[in-house]
């Protein structure tokens, strides 16, 4: 065990609060359980986007997982070492897969390789960032805070079908500040994100 179990009550809130302890706890090393899992929802639980995540979360940074299952209130995460890789998930429904990707993005910026992700499900959803979102402001933010990546909207997916794809292209960022500095000392310029303003938007 890497560390204590951090206890997170999921009654709080919805989703959103199991994806960011998954962010949190790949690049601390810290385990966690959390329980009431979605309980205020109409439907409670681990859906296929919150379990994919879940999954994804769990083949990036090798970690030991107990109840990853479609309706599971409980789930204990323990996080290994974070591998750079080739992954593909497939959500297998309309599910978002930009929250998936939001989940997954601060450990692969921690990982010790670049790596490429392709996600399939739902690319434009009420509840979630559409990909136009990820694309054009949340990425060109993360950009200017020196993140290296690359973004694709490969096939769009909508509600209730799903079928959509995107992928993306990681640096660590490690590498990534490697590279700026060798674009300063050679005086290249580095290109400046368009600036597109965001609406909100309620998470599932």
């Amino acid at each position: 065990m890497m560390g204590d179990y951090l206890e997170i009550d999921g009654s709080i809130g919805g989703g959103q609060i199991l994806r960011s302890a998954l962010s949190l706890s790949m690049v601390s090393g810290r385990p966690f359980r959390i329980h009431n899992i979605r309980s205020g929802r109409s439907r409670p639980g681990l859906l296929r986007q919150h379990l994919t995540a879940v999954l994804a979360a769990a083949e990036v940074c090798g970690a030991e997982v107990a109840g990853a299952q479609l309706g599971s209130q409980t789930l204990d995460f323990q996080p290994g070492e974070i591998q750079a890789g080739d992954y593909r998930f497939n959500i297998g429904s309309a599910g978002s897969a930009t929250l998936v990707l939001q989940t997954l993005f601060p450990a692969l910026l921690d990982g010790p390789a670049a790596s490429r992700v392709r996600i399939f499900g739902g690319t434009h959803n009420p509840a979630a960032p559409p990909a136009d979102f990820i694309e054009r402001s949340w990425l060109p933010l993360l950009r200017r805070m020196g993140a290296q990546v690359d973004f694709r909207l490969l096939r769009h997916g909508f509600a209730p079908a799903g079928g959509g794809e995107i992928e993306c292209e990681v640096v660590p960022a490690r590498d990534a500040a490697a590279s700026r500095s060798t674009r300063r000392s050679t005086g290249a310029a580095c290109p400046s994100p368009d600036r597109q303003s965001a609406r909100p938007y309620r998470r599932a």
